[in-house]
């Protein structure tokens, strides 16, 4: 398959997006009045930001929408030069085709440098007359506060299950694909509410197959079934050390899982055991120590067999 789903997808009107329904009526009525002030879109991956802004410009000038509306990844260019140049050069110029003003969206735009968001300031406050601002962030607050102060925020939340499945399930049908209800649950377990990784997730798996079953998903994503991490947890808090550590061993040849997969995986697992929540705050408590010595370059191997002891421990007290 040569398009990428995400793209082919890709909803083309405010009213097609899902799992964001505030922000859309609000997104609707500045096109209703035919004006908006600047905007920063904050919130995880693959929850519709880009896309929401993409549906804005189109819904915002009709067919000549790529005539007034510029994308740039700031990610990709992040330094002043860009703002001093690209932006500036955008900004100056009048609209076309009798629209109010043009718009800017500046995707990542906490990726921007210090220095290039401040000269980006005193770019939206010059050009606001004939240019709106739209900045998509991941972590707002990354984003000096006098930018954050000249827009009006959006705050995007992770997509939950049933919109998320909605859009699987058309996406399968439209593309010939047979996908089961426990496929389904895996690819959305995999996905946590990041919608791009969803799509793409299913698109993998569709590859090795028109089936797709929950053992394709997993093999597929690169992440170990959920009840083999928690059987391998309950089998080091019985005490059984060495069964865990084969389990362990047998997880990272089977699904070719590094550390920190691992350990995510370990530490989403504790909500789902049977045992007192003082406990699981303990097990919390001590994967989170473990999780920053393998980001800080410790041996994950140790470290991860260094956690299964602990449990063990845990488990015979």
């Amino acid at each position: 398959m040569q398009e990428i789903w995400t793209e082919k997808y890709r909803p083309r009107k405010l009213s097609d997006i899902v799992g964001q329904k505030d922000i859309v009526e609000r997104l609707s009525s500045y096109v209703r009045s035919g004006n908006l002030p600047h905007l920063m879109f904050a919130g995880p991956a693959g929850t519709g930001k880009t896309t929401s802004a993409l549906a804005l410009a189109r819904e915002m000038y009709g067919e000549s929408w790529r005539d007034n509306f510029i994308e740039l990844n700031a990610s990709d260019e992040r330094g002043i030069d860009v703002v001093r140049g690209k932006i500036k050069e955008f900004a100056r110029t009048a609209p076309i085709g009798g629209a109010a003003f043009k718009i800017i969206f500046l995707d990542e735009a906490d990726a921007l440098t210090p220095d290039a968001q401040a000269a980006l300031r005193r770019t939206m406050e010059r050009y606001s007359r004939n240019c709106r601002f739209v900045l998509s962030c991941n972590y707002s607050s990354k984003i000096i506060d006098p930018i954050q102060s000249r827009c009006a925020i959006f705050r995007f939340r992770p997509l939950k299950g049933e919109d998320v499945k909605q859009c699987l399930l058309s996406v399968a049908e439209r593309e010939g694909v047979k996908i089961d209800e426990e496929a389904l649950e895996a690819i959305i377990h995999v996905g946590e509410g990041d919608m791009r990784k969803s799509i793409n997730s299913l698109q993998v798996a569709a590859t090795i197959g028109k089936e797709v079953t929950i053992e394709v998903v997993y093999q597929a994503t690169g992440n170990a079934r959920p009840d083999e991490v928690v059987d391998m947890v309950e089998t080091a808090l019985a005490g059984d050390f060495i069964g865990a550590r084969s389990k362990l061993d047998e997880m990272m040849i089977t699904y070719g899982l590094s550390g920190e997969d691992i350990i995510r995986q370990i530490h989403r697992s504790f909500y789902d055991l049977t045992i007192p929540d003082r406990e699981k705050v303990r097990l919390i408590d001590r994967t989170g120590e473990i999780e920053f010595r393998i980001v800080e370059g410790s041996n994950e191997r140790i470290q991860l067999e260094a956690l299964l002891a602990y449990l063990a421990l845990v488990g015979k007290d």
